[in-house]
């Protein structure tokens, strides 16, 4: 059946989409689907909002009350000791300041096939992970008479992680800056790194103990901690530590499914649409873990707010507040006089055409009975 013309011209095209690619609906007779098609309008009309309606105070009330019962606990991951992700408020308050560092970054990666049934997932993970080397040190020893180092090499972690003593070699030959020369035993995996004439002295060699532990070796730089587990029918890596672009260059990763918990990586890489979803997927997650309910449209309202300008911005001073275009409204938040100040020294005007600048001067706020100017011939 053809879903009649009167429906389409009330119902969002979104709506009559969904519908249609609905196969339990297309098998129903077309009396049924009359029926279906008068609820979902009847449902429809019920949810949306009249004019004037006060969709932000309602919004940040429907946040903040269940937000008051949130815990403020990490989850920790059993059998990895660095690996926890915030949940509950602390999470909550990250997505909405709109943080650039938050305090658990991790991803969820998913795999091509035939890595997703397990095929070589161990060395996977370990490609993933970020090595510095000082995983690999076992012991590093100062000789002052010869001005050189002496770093012992683990033999154990290097078998673990499939790396060559040779690769550590000409990583720390790359990576280092200066006049030093650098020599491997073989056998012994030691290296030893003899400073040049122009640098021998014992605070240059102090310099370089400190830095060769913070050299970068392989992997995905961010991602300090990987954990394969198996989810349903196939196996994924979670991580601890993100870096969403580098992840999505490798072959085997799934780039459609693979997910992040940084909003900004996401904006960075997928654009403001995909930020946006991803504050109310992330904020929704967090306030459905905690077994609270919220109707999801208070945090698209929210996510709305945060990304109208095509940048992410937090609900902070810093952020959306700044963006506001009513002196008042800034005051109302934070630091009001630094705002009255500085509007009076421009000469900002304020056309009191919002709610919090009209409810400062004890007028009526252009909602509900008063968002229309009634007129009337009085005899």
């Amino acid at each position: 059946m053809k879903i009649p013309k009167q429906y389409l011209e009330v119902l969002p095209r979104s709506i009559i989409d969904d519908l249609e690619a609905d196969p339990r609906f297309k098998k129903l007779t077309p009396a049924k689907q009359k029926l279906v098609l008068d609820r979902v309008l009847a449902k429809y009309k019920r949810m949306q909002i009249h004019p004037g309606e006060c969709v932000g105070i309602v919004s940040a009330e429907s946040i903040g009350e269940p937000g008051t019962q949130m815990t403020l606990n990490t989850f920790h991951f059993a059998g990895v000791a660095e690996m926890n992700v915030t949940v509950g408020l602390p999470r909550l308050i990250e997505i909405l300041d709109g943080r650039k560092d938050i305090s658990t970054p991790s991803m969820e990666i998913y795999l091509l096939p035939p890595y997703n049934k397990g095929k070589d997932i161990k060395r996977i993970a370990s490609e993933i992970k970020e090595v510095r080397m000082e995983e690999l040190i076992a012991e590093i020893s100062l000789n002052v008479v010869e001005s050189s180092l002496e770093v012992s090499l683990d033999k154990e972690a290097l078998e673990e992680l499939s790396i060559q003593p040779k690769f550590v070699k000409t990583v720390l030959e790359k990576r280092l800056h200066g006049n030093f020369k650098c020599e491997l035993d073989e056998k012994s995996n030691i290296i030893t790194i003899t400073l040049g004439e122009k640098s021998k002295d014992l605070k240059a060699l102090y310099r370089l103990k400190e830095s060769i532990k913070s050299v970068y070796v392989r992997g995905v730089k961010g991602i300090t901690q990987v954990l394969p587990i198996k989810k349903g029918e196939e196996f994924i890596i979670v991580t601890a530590g993100s870096n969403f672009k580098a992840v999505l260059k490798k072959e085997y990763v799934d780039p459609q499914r693979t997910r992040t918990n940084d909003i900004f990586q996401i904006e960075e890489v997928l654009g403001i649409e995909a930020a946006r979803a991803a504050i109310v997927e992330e904020a929704y997650g967090v306030i459905q873990e905690q077994g609270l309910n919220v109707d999801i449209r208070h945090l698209m309202l929210v996510a709305d707010t945060m990304c109208v300008n095509g940048v992410v911005k937090g609900i902070t001073r810093y952020g959306i507040i700044r963006e506001k275009t009513s002196v008042l409204a800034r005051a109302s938040f934070e630091t009001p006089l630094r705002h009255i100040f500085n509007a009076a020294k421009i000469g900002e005007e304020d056309v009191l055409n919002s709610v919090v600048e009209n409810v400062m001067i004890n007028q009526p706020v252009p909602v509900g009975t008063g968002l229309p100017g009634l007129v009337t011939k009085v005899k």
